[in-house]
Parts: structure tokens; C-alpha cells; sequence
């Protein structure tokens, strides 16, 4: 029971990190009906620019201290996300408007291709380091209930945290504020929400600054268990799983999705996995997806859409 609980855990914990990147696909494709391949870019870029500032900041300013550091490098990693976020918007989508879907997809395609060799001609190219005071060592827990305890990865629970702070601090946003009422009312309805006056442009230009700051949590939790890397890029991969799953139109779908893959990867490739030889989990998101998509095409919380002629 205590292994069988270990492996739920820690395939909680790495649903969580799913979902937040799932989060930014979603959060997009909401409010302006882009499915934005380059959101592994964003958090790729993020990630760049939060490990160098971090240190040149100390360089800079003679401040050796690593959480001022830190917090300074998140902040300008987080305004620079901003300003990207600004230029998309006002470079390319918003010319883009009306457009097929194939159109955005490729207009996103090109988006990546950018921010990838702008980062690699800003931030150089090598593997870099965000440490941000993560502990790496497993503790041991609950020894008294279970034979041997829970093997538990501190980092990862922190990790898990953190994305499961921020998933609840954009639903109060989303839920509580005027901002988040309108971004809703888009995503509904953009004909409809202009006309009772919602600037779409805006709209899309926060939606993309708050996937921006979502691909910077991202970039930095995973940057900072895996290394800052061109192949973090990839993260995305890992969450088109969780929004085929969770549906593309869903907030809540995201992070369910995210911990139903993730705990359906752990207990397969350690329940399953020595019966068909291992890797099952590479591989085990996607076959799951698949078999959700020829039942329930938009997903399991996604909205079904029907046309009318």
C-alpha cells in the first residue's frame, strides 16, 4: 500500500507540472481560437532569460545574495515575457484575424522558430542553471503508518505546489476580477463580447502576458529540475496529452487532465511497464489521448461544438 501510494504521489506531483504547461494552450486558445504550438518556446525563452539574468544581476549590481538575485531575474524574465507577449499580438495576430486555423497554426510555428534563435543569439546556447533554493534530497514520510515509509521527492512536492498556486490564482482571476469576466466573455463569444464593448486586441494582449508568466513558472520549475536547455523546448510535447485529454476549451479540464495523465504514466510503467518490457510511459499519454479522441473528440471537459446550417 505505502509503494502503491508513492508512485500516486509522485504522479500527482508531475500531472501538476503537466497541467501549468497545458495551462498556457488553453488560456490562448480561449480567448482568441489559436492553438499555440509555440507555447514550448515561450517557456524554452522564459526559462532563458530568468537563468542569465540571474546571473548577470549579481555581476551587475555587485549584489552577491541569490534570492535578490532571484526575484530580480524572475521580474525582468517576467517583463521581458511582456513585451513578447505585446509583440506577438500586435505584429502578427492581430493581422491574422478571421483567418483559417491552419494559418494561426503556422503563424505559431514561425513564432517558435523565432523565439528559439532569438534566445539562442541572446542568451547563447549552452545548459544553464536555475537555482532557486529547491531542496534535492527524498525524504521519508509517514513511517509510522506505512512499513518503510513514503519515499517522497522534496522538490517535486515543492514544484507541485508552486504550478498548484498559481492554477488557483489565475481561477480567482478569472472568476473574481472584471479582467477575468471579460476574458471569459471572449472566449465565449468574440462577436458578441465586442459588441458590448470588450476590446478583443487588448484582451488578446493579456491573455498572451499571462501565458507568458505561465511559460515563466513553467520554464523556471522545470528549468530547474531538468537544466535550461534547447530540448526544454519540448515540454510542450509533454502537454498536448493533457489538453487533448482535459479538452482545449477547458481551464478545469487542463489540470485534471494533467494529473490523470500524469498518475495513469507512473502506475503504468511501474504496474505495466515489466510486463511489456518498460517505456510504457513514454508513450502511455498518447495512446490515452488517442483512444479519448475517437470517443469524445473535444475532450472529456472540452465543449462540444455544433454547427448549424
Amino acid at each position: 500500500m505505502g509503494f502503491f501510494l508513492e508512485t500516486l504521489l509522485g504522479g500527482l506531483m508531475a500531472g501538476m507540472l503537466y497541467s501549468l504547461v497545458a495551462l498556457g494552450f488553453v488560456l490562448i486558445f480561449k480567448a482568441s481560437g489559436v492553438f499555440n504550438f509555440a507555447q514550448g518556446a515561450m517557456v524554452l525563452f522564459a526559462a532563458l532569460a530568468m537563468a542569465r539574468f540571474a546571473e548577470w544581476f549579481p555581476a551587475w549590481t555587485g549584489i552577491e545574495n541569490k534570492i535578490v538575485a532571484n526575484v530580480a531575474a524572475f521580474i525582468i524574465a517576467a517583463a521581458i515575457m511582456f513585451v513578447v507577449a505585446w509583440l506577438i499580438e500586435y505584429l502578427v495576430l492581430r493581422h491574422l484575424v478571421n483567418q483559417e486555423g491552419a494559418t494561426l497554426l503556422m503563424a505559431t510555428l514561425g513564432i517558435t522558430y523565432f523565439l528559439e534563435g532569438v534566445g539562442q543569439t541572446l542568451f547563447g546556447s549552452n545548459i544553464y542553471k536555475i537555482d532557486i533554493g529547491m531542496p534535492k534530497d527524498p525524504v521519508m514520510a509517514f513511517q509510522s503508518t506505512f512499513p518503510g515509509g513514503i519515499l517522497i521527492n522534496k522538490e517535486d512536492l515543492i514544484a507541485a505546489l508552486i504550478a498548484a498556486a498559481l492554477v488557483g490564482l489565475l481561477a480567482l482571476f478569472f472568476q473574481k476580477t472584471a479582467t477575468g469576466r471579460a476574458l471569459r466573455a471572449v472566449a465565449d463569444d468574440h462577436q458578441a463580447a465586442q459588441s458590448i464593448g470588450i476590446p478583443l486586441a487588448r484582451i488578446w494582449v493579456i491573455v498572451w502576458c499571462v501565458a507568458g508568466i505561465v511559460a515563466l513558472v513553467a520554464g523556471m520549475i522545470w528549468g530547474s529540475k531538468l537544466g535550461v536547455q534547447f530540448s526544454l523546448s519540448t515540454v510542450a510535447l509533454r502537454a498536448l496529452p493533457v489538453v487533448i485529454l482535459g479538452g482545449l476549451t477547458s481551464v478545469p479540464g487542463a489540470i485534471l487532465g494533467g494529473l490523470i495523465i500524469g498518475v495513469g504514466e507512473k502506475l503504468s510503467e511501474v504496474y505495466i511497464g515489466p510486463l511489456v518490457g518498460g517505456g510504457i510511459e513514454i508513450w502511455f499519454a498518447y495512446v490515452l489521448a488517442l483512444a479519448v479522441l475517437l470517443v469524445r473528440p473535444q475532450g472529456l471537459f472540452g465543449e462540444k461544438i455544433i454547427d448549424r446550417v
